[in-house]
């Protein structure tokens, strides 16, 4: 605090000293009392330095605000160019995957053509030089048979003898 506040003692003391407070004690308090006022009071001049302080303060972030107003501003001219830039390139790529896709698609239909025709051609042909006919049959050379089974004489059974009454 820059200035100190004008307070008379004297005056304290004297009508602390009337209201039959003892001089020394009075003047105890007087001394308390200014320590006090003089240490945790703000005069008009504080009071003052401090508003010119806050609208220094003040007065230096609106300018940061309007800094920083000016640089989102151009963050956001550049976003939108960026995106303006990757925009175009996806199109571009998407395109170059279509005409990628209609290559293969063509390119895949040109093997299974060539594949279908190669695989009808060979068909074809063993079916035209397959040797057809009696020339190609060949009837067993010679049939091996076993020899049949000599059935096994049974031992004799009884007879049933006729029944004697």
């Amino acid at each position: 605090m820059s200035t100190a506040i004008a307070f008379d003692t004297y005056a304290y003391v004297r009508r602390l000293r009337d209201a039959g407070v003892d001089e020394a004690q009075a003047a105890i308090q007087a001394d308390t009392l200014v320590t006090l006022v003089e240490d945790r009071l703000a005069t008009k001049q504080d009071v003052a330095d401090l508003k010119r302080d806050i609208a220094l303060i003040e007065a230096n972030l609106k300018r940061d605000i309007k800094e920083m107003d000016v640089r989102i501003v151009n963050v956001e001219s550049n976003l939108k160019k960026d995106i303006a830039i990757l925009n175009g390139k996806i199109e571009i790529t998407k395109a170059e995957l279509r005409k990628d896709i209609e290559t293969a698609k063509v390119d895949i239909i040109k093997w299974v053509v060539v594949t279908g025709i190669a695989i009808l051609g060979g068909v074809a042909a063993l079916i035209r030089f397959a040797p057809t006919g009696p020339a190609y049959y060949q009837p067993p050379t010679q049939e091996m048979r076993q020899m049949a089974p000599v059935p096994v004489p049974s031992p004799a059974l009884p007879t049933p003898s006729a029944p004697t009454h």
